[in-house]
């Protein structure tokens, strides 16, 4: 498995988002389980959840616990599978979703995230969405004192603006290791973001790489000369966007979420894809 790094660690080149089994439409847990260890079996190293992702009121953390879960009873190294969580984006419990992004809420949603991950210290921990009722250095200074803490190893931001990348660059004193916007072959509004992040040496991580469940199972149709290329190459369009996104900068990990076995090993399979120039500029051009 290729890798790429992330504040100097080295995690496979892609991800695994682990929202799909946690919120509506979710699997059953063993289903959900046997996903994250075929992902792990395929060599992934990096996977991606947040205390938010949950379906109920009173289950939050639901998708923290289940990673947790399927560390422990895999057969492999765990130590070597970086997890990175989230913290400021909540679930009332009838599909909607707030935002508490305030140093109080996030000092105490990162103490409840490492005890459901079993872990002292969060490996990467995620501011989840900017809250304009909060001042953003205030924020991402609560991220901040985590990290001067030892509460969490490593700092990063999601949905965020290339000003706020600057900004969070500027609080954090340079210790801003990460990205996560949602990017896809279908949705490249974040194109800036993902730049600014190669300047910097900062991880890009793509949500929702392959557009989102229902996009994801349409990419073929929706963005022709992904199918075209996957054609070319013996691939599936799903495959060939992500081995596109690794194309455009070293500093791209996608994470796309998986709930099913298969799904998981085939995205992991996307790093052994080799696109040509040319047909990286033809899906480039695509959008």
């Amino acid at each position: 498995m290729q890798t790429r790094s992330i504040g100097g660690r080295q995690v496979s080149a892609i991800g695994l988002g682990g929202m799909p089994m946690s919120i509506e439409g979710r699997p059953d847990r063993q289903r959900s389980l046997d996903a994250i260890h075929a992902s792990l079996d395929a060599g992934v190293t990096f996977i991606d959840t947040a205390d938010a992702y949950h379906q109920y009121a009173d289950e939050v953390g639901h998708n923290e616990e289940l990673i947790a879960e399927a560390l422990r009873t895999w057969g492999g190294d765990s130590d070597a599978v970086l997890v990175a969580t989230k913290g400021g984006h909540l679930r009332p419990g009838d599909g909607s979703w707030t935002i508490d992004s305030s140093p109080t809420h996030l000092k105490a949603a990162a103490k409840e995230s490492a005890r459901r991950l079993g872990v002292d210290a969060i490996g990467l921990y995620q501011l989840h969405r900017p809250d304009e009722n909060v001042p953003y250095a205030e924020s991402v200074g609560a991220i901040a004192e985590l990290l001067d803490e030892g509460a969490v190893q490593m700092a990063g931001i999601s949905n965020a603006t290339a000003e706020r990348i600057r900004e969070a660059q500027e609080v954090l004193g340079g210790r801003l290791v990460s990205v996560q916007n949602q990017f896809s072959p279908t949705y490249r509004s974040s194109e800036p973001e993902l730049q600014l992040c190669a300047e910097l040496g900062i991880a890009f991580l793509p949500w929702s790489p392959l557009g989102g469940i229902t996009s994801a199972a349409e990419l073929g149709s929706s963005a022709k000369p992904f199918a075209e290329v996957a054609e070319e190459i013996g691939a599936t369009p799903q495959q060939v966007a992500l081995a596109w996104e690794l194309a455009l900068a070293p500093v791209v990990i996608p994470i796309p979420g998986s709930s099913r076995p298969e799904t998981a090993r085939a995205s992991a399979q996307a790093v052994e894809l080799t696109l040509t120039p040319e047909q990286v500029e033809r899906l480039s051009a695509a959008g």
